[in-house]
């Protein structure tokens, strides 16, 4: 039975070997490389047209030494830090867990996602806080109001997640940027 194996085998490589028509050369390192003759895939005049459409189009402007690369966009002009304080409820005062992270977020008027987040790890309270330009989420968005300012007290110190248990607050209106004494008070706990 081996020997059948061994002849089945083989003539299978016998089979692939004698099969193969690619025809390749031995490697020569003296050999110089060869441009593809293109005219077989592009019809004739396709290079003209191709240089006559390059020279049509206006030369493209260099970024001058030091600026950002071309493309990029520089980061719009912010307005200044919002400073306040951050206080808690003297009901939840006890509801604080060990560890905690807490999040200042500044949101447009308008709402949707943080404009900026500011993270503080095992804090205590009272809390001066400074949220601005620095803390933004998205550098090319600029910082500028009115915004709306909250805090979450999270218990696993993760943002994306909010359990029962965080608890949140907000300040009472809406921010310019450059404000100073915003109070924010938590007062709420999360529901889930």
């Amino acid at each position: 039975m081996p020997a059948v194996r061994l002849l089945l085998v083989s003539s299978v490589l016998l089979a692939f070997c004698l099969a193969c028509d690619r025809k390749l050369k031995p490697y020569d390192p003296d050999e110089k490389p060869v441009p593809p003759d293109l005219s077989k895939i592009f019809p004739e005049g396709a290079e003209r047209a191709q240089q006559a459409e390059a020279e049509a189009q206006p030369a493209m402007p260099t970024a001058p030494r030091g600026a950002p690369p071309m493309g990029a966009e520089a980061a719009p002009a912010s307005g200044a830090p919002v400073r306040g304080t951050v206080e808690i409820a003297d009901a939840l005062r006890e509801r604080v867990p060990p560890g905690g992270v807490l999040f200042v977020i500044a949101r447009s008027e308008g709402g949707g996602p943080p404009l900026a987040v500011k993270r503080v790890a095992d804090p205590e309270f009272p809390l001066e806080f400074e949220i601005g330009p620095a803390d933004r989420m998205i550098e090319q968005m600029p910082f500028v109001g009115p915004l709306r300012l909250s805090a979450r007290l999270d218990g696993d110190g993760n943002a994306t997640t909010r359990a029962a248990g965080d608890l949140q607050g907000s300040a009472g209106e809406a921010v310019e940027p450059g404000a100073g004494g915003i109070e924010i008070r938590i007062d709420q706990e999360v529901v889930p």
